[in-house]
């Protein structure tokens, strides 16, 4: 019986290559000269400081265009709340969100049935779905369907097997 994995998943290195990236831009940039702005990856999340909430919004905008030339959705990444840090300066903390959660997941089954196909069923195991169907073209169907709703997660579909 056919069948698919659909999971959420961030390439870890890629992220670590975006922020790096992104680290020695602010160490050129004359807009970042004296601003004390940082930005440092690790246990998957990113730890941005600046001297003021203006420039945390730039180095933002850094951030999100060196993870974009990476292919690294933006989708995967949760903002924190803007907090005051020592000697004058703001934080933000990113979270890098991968796997799907059971509240998502109850989302994808939900899509995938309304999708209305007949003969395919999907099922949780763990931070993925398992879709199966007795037709490929069905499953095909179902991959194409979710790529146009927006679950607010990114989607990667693997393991297709007939």
């Amino acid at each position: 019986m056919p069948s698919f994995d659909v999971v959420s998943q961030v390439d870890e290195q890629e992220v670590r290559n975006a922020v790096d990236q992104a680290a020695r831009e602010l160490a050129t940039r004359f807009d970042f000269k004296n601003t004390g702005s940082t930005i440092e990856f690790k246990d998957m999340a990113i730890e941005m400081h600046s001297s003021s909430p203006d420039r945390l919004a730039a180095l933002r905008q850094v951030l999100e265009e060196k993870l974009v030339k990476r292919k690294v959705s933006l989708k995967s990444l949760d903002y924190g709340k803007v907090e005051d840090a020592s000697g004058g300066t703001v934080r933000q903390t990113v979270k890098i969100v991968a796997g799907i959660s059971s509240e998502k997941a109850k989302a994808v089954n939900k899509a995938i049935k309304e999708l209305g196909l007949k003969g395919i069923q999907s099922q949780t195991q763990g931070e993925q779905v398992r879709v199966t169907g007795k037709k490929r073209d069905d499953l095909q169907a179902v991959i194409a369907g979710l790529k146009e709703i927006d679950l607010e997660i990114p989607l990667q579909f693997e393991n297709f097997r007939d």
